[in-house]
């Protein structure tokens, strides 16, 4: 049995370990480019990874924030053969831990099925259905 909470670092991973990952869960958008992948690590307001016991780099949540009124997780990826372990749930509750003081927690993702549920489960609502207000949100992607 995996022990999540024991395998959460904060680190930020080299460069072949980062293109290993997101190649793993097929993130080419972001492997097309080491060096631009790599920087946007750099850039991050907080990395965290889970290994396992050998120190294989499991999975990362990263972030982006002003530390105080908004924080965007941009990126919850965990290697296929480490689905269903709870780590990315460990990962992403780490990081909701952690700003729990932010005012605004945001993020984008894909609409694969089992998404939804899983951001649900860790108090997120899907934009379209905030109340009392519904709110609009808007992406340029290039």
């Amino acid at each position: 049995m995996v022990t999540v909470a024991s395998t959460i670092r904060d680190e930020r991973p080299g460069p072949d370990e980062l293109v290993t990952l997101y190649d793993a869960v097929g993130w080419a958008a972001y492997t097309r480019d080491p060096e631009a992948l790599t920087a946007s690590i750099a850039g991050s307001h907080s990395v965290l990874t889970a290994r396992d016991a050998a120190g294989r780099l499991l999975g990362l949540v990263r972030t982006v924030s002003d530390g105080v009124t908004i924080v965007y997780v941009q990126d919850v990826l965990v290697v296929p053969s480490a689905h269903r372990l709870g780590i990315g749930g460990a990962l992403l509750d780490t990081v909701l831990h952690r700003y729990s003081h932010v005012r605004q927690a945001v993020l984008l993702t894909d609409a694969e099925p089992g998404q939804r549920a899983f951001y649900e489960s860790r108090g997120f609502v899907e934009v379209r259905d905030v109340e009392p207000q519904p709110l609009r949100s808007f992406v340029l992607l290039r």
